[in-house]
């Protein structure tokens, strides 16, 4: 189905929950969304199951969740599946559509790889700024596209990125991405820039222009700056 369609069966669909994924740190379940048109898998988040975090306001992953995909849906990437916030179950939460990845792939090579999918989201998390892009959060699709998801610590005003993929640290950024970026600038200060005050705080939104004007200015990809640890744990 395309995006709108998801967004669609998202928005009115019935939540029937399937099963937890046990593995995760806040509670996520799997769940069946359907209309009479349409049934698909989705993730569920409530806000009720988030665990509490020293440095992120309580109550506030899910909706970093939905900015993350806004401005993902912003950059034209498809880095982000479709994602909104709705009731569920067991109250608000965040919903997402979920994405049958390859399970034959490899994800510690996939992390190492210098696919355009990957670069595209190595971008995107400088601008989210995510505290954690783990090897986990990779679902790389049969048709060599690469999801990324898991974005509930993004946006802190305070340096805080950490991830997996900076084997384009200190080169340049593709023209692409610069023209994206130059678009996003334009975005941000606009309807983009209004849609994530809704769910961060002004400073939070305005951390990510400035990060986003950081970018277009130095034109690289950036390094570790070794005052916050460079790499998740554990990375899967």
């Amino acid at each position: 189905m395309d995006v709108e369609q998801a967004l669609e069966l998202l928005r009115t669909g019935t939540i029937e929950v399937t099963g937890r994924l046990v593995e995760a740190s806040n509670v996520t379940l799997l769940a069946e969304i359907s209309t009479d048109a349409d049934i698909a898998e989705c993730v569920y988040k409530p806000i009720a199951g988030e665990r509490p975090l020293w440095d992120f306001p309580d109550g506030t992953l899910a909706g970093r969740e939905l900015a993350t995909y806004l401005v993902s849906a912003a950059t034209g990437w498809r880095v982000v599946p479709p994602t909104l916030l709705r009731e569920g179950p067991y109250g608000p939460g965040m919903v997402q559509l979920w994405m049958d990845g390859d399970p034959t792939v490899d994800l510690i090579e996939l992390a190492r790889s210098d696919r355009p999918a990957l670069r595209r989201m190595a971008v995107l998390d400088v601008v989210v700024n995510n505290a954690d892009r783990k090897g986990g959060h990779l679902i790389p699709m049969p048709d060599g596209h690469v999801y990324g998801v898991d974005h509930g610590i993004c946006f802190s005003a305070e340096p805080k990125l950490r991830t997996l993929l900076w084997r384009w640290a200190g080169r340049p950024l593709p023209d692409e991405a610069v023209e994206t970026l130059e678009q996003l600038t334009t975005d941000l200060c606009a309807d983009l820039g209004a849609a994530l005050e809704e769910h961060l705080t002004v400073t939070e939104v305005e951390q990510t222009r400035r990060r986003v004007a950081r970018l277009l200015r130095t034109g690289i990809h950036p390094e570790p700056s070794g005052d916050w640890p460079a790499l998740p744990w554990p990375p899967i």
